[in-house]
C-alpha cells in the first residue's frame, strides 16, 4: 500500500533515513498524492504537463554558435540575441546552471565563454541586464520545437536534471525567457489557466517539497519519473485566497528583468520589472516556503523538523535535511536565517492549513 502511495507509477520505495522521515513523508502524500499518477490517464495528470527537452548538448551541437562564430560571420548584437547578414536570428541556449530558484540570472558565462561565474548582485539589479550563454542557437529551430510541443507562451518553466541530496537544494527549479534551453533543463508545460501557474512554480520551489526530493534522489539526477511521483499539489489545492497570496509574491520575485516581461503579462502585470532586493526576497521566498507547509498540512513542529532534525529530535537524531543550507547561513549570518524566516511567517499566517481535502 505504501510502495502505491509513494510511488504508484514505478512501484518502488524510498530509502528513508530514520522512522520520522517515513512518517511524515506518508503523511504528506496521503494529502497531496503525486504530480502524475499514469496509471489514471489524463485524471491523473491534473495540471495538464508535457515534458521536454529542447537541445541535446552532443547531439544538436551542430546547431550552436559562440560568440567568435557569430561575431566573424558578420552577426550583430541585439540584446542578447545575434543577427546574421542573412536575416537568421541566434538567441542564446540557457544551460541549466545558469538558473536557480526565482531567478534566470543566476549564473554568465564570461566573454571567452569558456567559464562560468555567478551573476553578480549590480548585475541583478539592473533589469536590462541578461546573462551571456556559452552558446546560441537559430530561432526559428527554437519555435519549431516549441511549437511542436503546442506551447506558444513566452517563457519557459522548467527544472535542473542534476541535483544532489548533499547540496543546498535538491529540486532547482525556475522560469526563463523563450530561448533555447540545453537537455540539463527539463521543461514542464501545463495546460491549465494562467492563474494557476505561479502555484505550481511556487510548489516546485517550495522546501517542504524539496524536502520529500531528498527522500527519493539517491544519485545526482531527477528525472521525469521522480518528479511524476513528487507530491505536487493539484490546481484544486487552491482557493482564490490561496492564489491571492501565491502569485503577487512569485510575480515579484521572478519578474526583476525586462526579459521576462511575457510572464508578467500573462499574470496581468503590464508594468516595469520588480526591483532585485535581497533583503526583501528572503522574506518573500519565506513566507511562500510557510505557505506551502499549510497547504502540505504540517504542523509547526513537522515544519521545525524539515527545516532541522536536531532541532526537534535532538543532534543525536539520524536525520538531516537541510545541513549544507544550515552550515552556510551559520557562516554568513551567524544563524540560520531561512529556519527564523520561515517559521515566523508560518506563525504570521492564520486560518486553517488549506480548504483542500481528500
Amino acid at each position: 500500500t505504501d510502495f502505491a502511495l509513494l510511488n504508484p507509477n514505478t512501484h518502488t520505495c524510498p530509502t528513508f533515513r530514520s522512522q520520522a522521515d517515513a512518517e511524515l513523508t506518508r503523511k504528506i502524500y496521503r494529502r497531496a498524492g503525486v504530480f502524475i499518477d499514469e496509471g489514471k490517464g489524463e485524471a491523473g495528470n491534473p495540471w495538464g504537463v508535457r515534458f521536454a527537452r529542447l537541445f541535446d548538448m552532443a547531439s544538436d551541437s551542430g546547431l550552436f554558435r559562440t560568440l567568435r562564430q557569430l561575431e566573424a560571420a558578420g552577426g550583430i548584437r541585439e540584446g542578447g540575441d545575434w543577427r546574421l547578414p542573412d536575416g537568421r536570428r541566434f538567441v542564446p541556449l540557457y544551460e541549466a546552471k545558469m538558473a536557480h530558484h526565482f531567478d534566470h540570472r543566476w549564473a554568465t558565462y564570461e566573454e571567452d565563454g569558456q567559464e562560468s561565474r555567478g551573476c553578480t548582485l549590480a548585475e541583478k539589479g539592473d533589469a536590462a541586464f541578461r546573462p551571456r550563454p556559452r552558446y546560441w542557437v537559430p530561432q526559428e529551430e527554437v519555435e519549431s520545437r516549441l511549437a511542436a510541443k503546442g506551447w506558444q507562451r513566452g517563457w519557459l518553466l522548467g527544472w535542473r536534471d542534476i541535483c544532489r541530496s548533499t547540496d543546498e537544494r535538491t529540486v532547482i527549479a525556475g522560469v526563463v525567457p523563450r530561448v533555447g534551453v540545453g537537455d540539463k533543463f527539463l521543461l514542464a508545460m501545463p495546460r491549465q489557466e494562467a492563474t494557476r501557474w505561479p502555484a505550481l512554480m511556487a510548489n516546485f520551489c517550495a522546501l517542504p517539497l524539496d524536502y520529500l526530493a531528498r527522500q527519493k534522489v539517491g544519485g545526482t539526477s531527477l528525472k521525469y519519473f521522480t518528479m511524476k511521483q513528487l507530491p505536487i499539489l493539484p490546481p484544486t489545492a487552491y482557493t482564490p485566497a490561496d492564489l491571492a497570496f501565491i502569485v503577487p509574491r512569485v510575480l515579484e520575485l521572478t519578474c526583476t528583468a525586462h526579459d521576462l516581461a511575457p510572464f508578467a503579462a500573462d499574470l496581468g502585470h503590464p508594468g516595469p520589472p520588480f526591483p532585485w532586493d535581497p533583503e526583501r526576497r528572503a522574506v518573500l521566498r519565506s513566507e511562500l516556503d510557510a505557505c506551502f507547509a499549510r497547504l502540505y498540512g504540517l504542523s509547526r513542529d513537522e515544519l521545525r523538523y524539515i527545516l532541522d532534525p536536531a532541532d526537534v529530535l535532538g543532534p543525536d537524531y539520524p536525520s538531516e535535511t537541510f545541513r549544507v543550507l544550515k552550515n552556510r547561513e551559520m557562516r554568513e549570518y551567524g544563524e540560520y536565517r531561512t529556519a527564523r524566516l520561515v517559521l515566523a511567517a508560518y506563525d504570521r499566517l492564520a486560518g486553517p492549513a488549506s480548504s483542500f481535502s481528500l
